[in-house]
C-alpha cells in the first residue's frame, strides 16, 4: 500500500506482521502465522498477549479440548466416548462361564463371544497377558482370545470367532470401521473381517456384507477395515434380529464364494484383543462399550448371567420351597433385566439346603419359563428323595467350589 498524500504510517503494533511507512508510505505485510504452520492439520493458537504458536494435528478421530496446563491452552484428546463401540466385551475381560477353551462349534467363551468353525480341529481359548505386555500403553488388558485352526483341508472349512450385535438396525446404511489388535504365532497369515445382517424370526433373508482381508504379523498391531453396511429399507424385521461380526483365521473357497472374506485355508494360531465396531471411516482410540468394568459386566448379563453359589450350603443364590418328596422350586433374582425371558439354564453340583439337615443333592434343574420373566428366573429342581414338601429351601452348592446356576438369553 503506497500512501503518497496522507502522511506516514507510524506506531504499528509489534507482532502484527505489518512494517514500513516512513516518508515513502510503503507498507509491507508479512504473514508470520503462515510460517508457523508446518504440516497439514496444524492449528495456530494464542499463547499469550500478541503471541502464538503451532499446535500439531492430532490423531484421526481426536477431539480438540481446552487445557490450561499446555503452552497453547489446547490439546488433542482421543475419542473415549462410551457407546461408540457396538461390541460388548471387546477386551475379553468378562468371563462369567469360567471358560478356558473349546473346540465345539457354537460354544460361547468370553462373554458375548462364540466359536464359529467347521472342519479340522479349531480351538478357541482364553489367554492371559503378562502384566505390562498388553498392546496398548496405559490400558492393561487382562485377557485375549486365541484361535488355533488345524487340519483344515476342504474348501467348506472355516475358523472364526463371532459376536451378534443386537438389532439388525444397528449401523444399518452406514460406513463402519472395525478395528482390533492381532498377532500370529508365526508368518504373515490372513485375517478376514465381515458382517452378516440377520433379520430375525419371520424376517427377510440374511444379507452377507462384503468385508476385508488383512495380512497380519507376529507382533501385536492394530488393524482396521472400513465396511459399508447395507440399509434395512424395505426389509421385514422379526424378533431376535442382529448384525453378526466375524473374525476369520481360515476360510475355504466355498465359504468365500458365499460372500465371506477370501482368507484361504490356513492352519495357524491368531490372537485377538481390543475389538471395536463404530460408525465412521476412522478407527478411534479403543474403549469398551460402556467404559467401565461394572458397566461391561451388566451389559454382558443382559444376555447371560451366572450365579456362583460357592463351596458350602451357606453360599446360596436363591430361595424356594419343597414341592414334593423329590421336587423343589426356586426363585432366582436376576441382576439386570435380561434381553428376553431366559431361554435355558445350565448348572453344576447343586443342592437344596435348609440349614437344619444335610443338603439334598439335586439331580436335575429345569427352567420354568412360564413363571419366569426378564428379572426373575424360576427353576424346578429334582432329587432322588429327601425333600420335605412345603419346607423352605435355599439353592446351594453341593459342597463343591464349582457349584453354579446360569441363565441364557443369548441371540
Amino acid at each position: 500500500w503506497i500512501n503518497n498524500d496522507q502522511g506516514d504510517i507510524t506506531a504499528v503494533t509489534a507482532g502484527t506482521g505489518i512494517s514500513g511507512g516512513g516518508t515513502t508510505g510503503a507498507v509491507t505485510i508479512t504473514n508470520d502465522m503462515a510460517t508457523t504452520i508446518t504440516a497439514k492439520g496444524d492449528i495456530v493458537a494464542g499463547t499469550g498477549n500478541a503471541t502464538y504458536d503451532n499446535l500439531a494435528a492430532g490423531s484421526n478421530g481426536d477431539t480438540l479440548v481446552a487445557d490450561s496446563s499446555t503452552t497453547t491452552g489446547l490439546r488433542w484428546q482421543g475419542d473415549w466416548n462410551t457407546g461408540k463401540n457396538k461390541i460388548i466385551n471387546g477386551d475379553f475381560a468378562i468371563n462369567q462361564r469360567s471358560f478356558t477353551s473349546t473346540t465345539v462349534n457354537g460354544t460361547f467363551g468370553h462373554d458375548r463371544w462364540r466359536l464359529d468353525a467347521v472342519g479340522g480341529t479349531v480351538t478357541y481359548s482364553t489367554e492371559a497377558f503378562t502384566p505390562g505386555a498388553a498392546p496398548v500403553a496405559g490400558y492393561e488388558g487382562i485377557n485375549f482370545a486365541r484361535l488355533v485352526s488345524a487340519s483344515q483341508s476342504t474348501q467348506s472349512n472355516y475358523a472364526s470367532i463371532a459376536q451378534k450385535i443386537e438389532d439388525v438396525r444397528t449401523l444399518a446404511g452406514q460406513t463402519v470401521t472395525v478395528s482390533f489388535w492381532a498377532k500370529a504365532s508365526t508368518g504373515t497369515p490372513n485375517v478376514g473381517v465381515n458382517f452378516y445382517q440377520n433379520f430375525g424370526s419371520g424376517g427377510s433373508a440374511t444379507v452377507v456384507v462384503t468385508g476385508s482381508v488383512l495380512a497380519i504379523t507376529s507382533s501385536w498391531v492394530r488393524y482396521s477395515a472400513t465396511i459399508s453396511v447395507p440399509s434395512v429399507s424395505g426389509k421385514t424385521i422379526g424378533a431376535g434380529s442382529h448384525l453378526n461380526l466375524y473374525l476369520f483365521s481360515s476360510a475355504g473357497t466355498s465359504v468365500s464364494a458365499s460372500g465371506y472374506p477370501a482368507v484361504g485355508l490356513q492352519n495357524v494360531t491368531v490372537d485377538f484383543w481390543g475389538v471395536q465396531v463404530e460408525a465412521g471411516s476412522v478407527a478411534t482410540p479403543f474403549t469398551t462399550a460402556t467404559g467401565t468394568l461394572g458397566g461391561e459386566l451388566a451389559a454382558c448379563q443382559r444376555y447371560y448371567y451366572r450365579s456362583v453359589v460357592g463351596g458350602n450350603e451357606s453360599a446360596y443364590s436363591a430361595g424356594g420351597t419343597g414341592q414334593s418328596s423329590t421336587a423343589t422350586a426356586f426363585f432366582v433374582p436376576l441382576p439386570v433385566p435380561m434381553r428376553i425371558t431366559p431361554s435355558s439354564v445350565d448348572f453344576s453340583t447343586l443342592a437344596a439346603a435348609d440349614f437344619s439337615n444335610a443338603p439334598v443333592a439335586l439331580t436335575n434343574l429345569t427352567l420354568n419359563s412360564g413363571n419366569s420373566n426378564r428379572q426373575i428366573a424360576v427353576v424346578n429342581g429334582t432329587s432322588a428323595s429327601g425333600i420335605t414338601q412345603y419346607r423352605p429351601y435355599i439353592l446351594s452348592s453341593n459342597n463343591s467350589a464349582s457349584g453354579y446356576v446360569g441363565f441364557s438369553a443369548e441371540l
